[in-house]
């Protein structure tokens, strides 16, 4: 059975999203009450709930606000059961989401997300078409979480704007062909450089020294298989890929350049993200691998 999606306006709809929150993050993340995901939800905010018969098995909740003279809305929480997981639930409610938004007149939906997490990078820039250019340093503090234990909370920013020729290409190419996403097509990478070296250890894939000063126009950022798993089994090296990836991302997006895209390793997982340090020219159909 396809889950039903449907705006979520009750108290008793947000209790749910709530008990949601914590089977997802457990409760030693800072829940967001139902009290004010209920008065966001009647003051602009999207609240949207997926449903299977009577149970909630997944909900997207964004603020209203501003990005300069940007109207915005900034994603806060997005969350599916675990059983539920695979199935493009997920997706869904961005899409839900953005339609919402469109509505509104918004022309962009900003969210944070840890940049060593591979399937969520995946998803944002190959299944929905963000950009990036901005990394926040432990930005939500110790968290106990099993998701977030043992590592500063690094996050970048996705960028969607919604209704740019970029995102209606990525989402077309999502309807038309989604097992495609994100095939990596190496020959046009061969010449684009690497800049952190990596290694094996431990059965691992470990980071090397970190190049800063590449003058090419396009670099790839690597990031490693498994992370989630690394960091509840050998936190040393999940902080070293922290630092690694830290380095590499605050040092580019400081000269010009911006995160257009992530490949992914299918095969072992893991992935590559593309900086470009002309991002608009790397948006074209032309240029997007």
């Amino acid at each position: 059975m396809t889950p039903a999606l449907r705006d979520l306006r009750s108290l008793a709809d947000c209790e749910r999203v709530v008990d949601l929150q914590v089977v997802v993050w457990g409760d030693g993340m800072d829940l967001v009450p139902a009290s004010v995901l209920l008065v966001s939800a009647k003051r602009g905010g999207i609240l949207i709930g997926a449903f299977d018969g009577d149970e909630l098995t997944g909900f997207v909740w964004s603020m209203p606000g501003w990005r300069g003279e940007t109207q915005s809305h900034w994603s806060h929480m997005l969350a599916v059961a675990p059983a539920s997981r695979g199935a493009g639930l997920g997706v869904a409610l961005k899409l839900a989401q953005r339609e919402q938004a469109r509505r509104q007149g918004t022309e962009l939906i900003e969210w944070t997300f840890d940049p060593l997490q591979a399937p969520n990078a995946h998803l944002n820039f190959v299944g929905l078409g963000t950009v990036a250019g901005e990394y926040l340093v432990d930005v939500y503090g110790q968290l106990d979480g099993p998701l977030h234990r043992g590592t500063p909370t690094d996050r970048l920013i996705a960028e969607w704007w919604i209704s740019r020729p970029h995102v209606e290409r990525r989402l077309a190419a999502r309807e038309a062909a989604p097992s495609a996403l994100g095939v990596t097509r190496s020959a046009e990478l061969l010449d684009v450089p690497v800049v952190i070296e990596t290694g094996g250890q431990g059965g691992w894939q470990a980071p090397g020294s970190v190049s800063l000063d590449s003058a090419s126009r396009r670099v790839l950022v690597p990031v490693p298989p498994r992370f989630g798993e690394m960091q509840q089994q050998d936190t040393a090296l999940a902080l070293a890929w922290r630092h690694a990836t830290r380095q590499a991302f605050q040092a580019y997006f400081a000269r010009g350049y911006r995160a257009v895209d992530f490949f992914l390793d299918r095969n072992r997982g893991g992935g590559r993200y593309l900086l470009a340090a002309d991002a608009g020219a790397a948006l074209t159909p032309e240029a997007t691998p």
